[in-house]
């Protein structure tokens, strides 16, 4: 980012500057796509909220499909004109996709007569991850096009090479906020709409941040955490069950490590944000883009979590400086406020 900053001026700029900012722009752009593993095209935004209003507002598509479980940025508005179930292990009800993959009111060879579908890769309340491939194969023997929001998962996990578009979040693998990316396979899947990034996006692009971006994803490895860091996970998620509040990674399809969500026995979450931010430990209550609003969890609700248990969970996340004393911390606050 120093670099970044240091040679910045427009990269649309024709001048010496101008083009010097482009050629690292593009260098960067192509750091990222090597770092993912993605050979379509990498479109930069401000971060995962505009990259997903980018794809929903200009994929060259009639339909909108979006599981219940998506983030806020994808159930934004009016939310999407049909939702795909989730069942109460968190996955997506795929079985009930295919029927909406494709509008029946309009000519099927209209080549835009097609659905664009969004499924999180890992949802991040819960930290199920779904079954891309599947979906991917659902979708696209409909003719659809799959949009996959990878916003926890990229830097963490393989990308889903089989999504037609992803979105990616610098700050969600240690990079800066306020940057991140669209991947799409494909520019004609999208209408152009703006200045910037070939034709796809207005304002003036963040080379400091890209830059950042890059490197970041460059710095990532596999696994993201060590795994002796959140090894106490392992013992606390029994003491949790035999204290009477659930784990609820135990009903995932698929859980992850990095998110968990649990409930306590007799104590809201609002009650228990409260109690943990005073003890210095940063957790949330549902999403943690809309944890402000302490509203109950769309997503518990989608899954059919009871009302009671998901007004008693709380979302708590690991991340790459996340240290094993931090992690024991937080689990024995959490068990004090039991036994208190």
């Amino acid at each position: 980012m120093e670099a970044g900053f240091a040679l910045w001026a427009n990269p649309s700029s024709p001048h010496a500057e101008g083009r010097k900012a482009r050629a690292a722009l593009e260098d960067a752009r192509e750091r990222v796509k090597a770092a993912l593993g993605w050979e379509g095209e990498v479109i930069f935004t401000s971060g995962a909220s505009e990259a997903a209003e980018l794809a929903i507002e200009t994929a060259r598509t009639v339909h909108d499909v979006a599981s219940a479980v998506e983030h806020d940025a994808i159930l934004r508005g009016d939310g999407p004109e049909w939702t795909l179930p989730v069942l109460p292990d968190g996955a997506a009800d795929l079985r009930a996709l295919s029927a909406e993959s494709r509008p029946s009111d309009l000519p099927t060879d209209d080549p835009e007569n097609r659905s664009l579908v969004s499924v999180q890769h890992v949802n991040s309340e819960t930290g199920n991850r779904q079954h891309i491939g599947f979906a991917a194969e659902t979708v696209h023997d409909n003719g659809g096009l799959l949009l996959v929001d990878c916003a926890q998962s990229a830097g963490k996990f393989a990308l889903p090479r089989m999504a037609d578009m992803g979105i990616v979040s610098a700050h969600k693998f240690g990079g800066p906020v306020g940057v991140g990316a669209l991947l799409v396979k494909d520019f004609a899947m999208l209408h152009p709409g703006g200045g910037q990034e070939r034709g796809y996006r207005r304002g003036t692009e963040n080379l400091p941040g890209i830059l950042g971006l890059a490197a970041a994803l460059e710095a990532c490895s596999e696994p993201y955490i060590d795994p002796a860091v959140i090894e106490p996970l392992d013992a606390f998620a029994a003491e949790v069950r035999a204290m009477g509040g659930e784990w609820l990674s135990d009903r995932l399809s698929d859980p992850t490590p990095y998110i968990r969500a649990v409930a306590m026995p007799g104590l809201s979450a609002q009650a228990q944000l409260m109690r943990f931010d005073m003890a210095g430990i940063s957790v949330s209550q549902g999403s943690a883009c809309s944890s402000g609003t302490m509203k109950r969890s769309h997503v518990l609700t989608a899954m059919g979590v009871p009302d009671d248990t998901a007004d008693r969970t709380i979302r708590v996340s690991f991340g790459w400086t996340t240290t094993r004393a931090e992690v024991e911390r937080f689990c024995e606050v959490w068990l004090g406020m039991v036994d208190a």
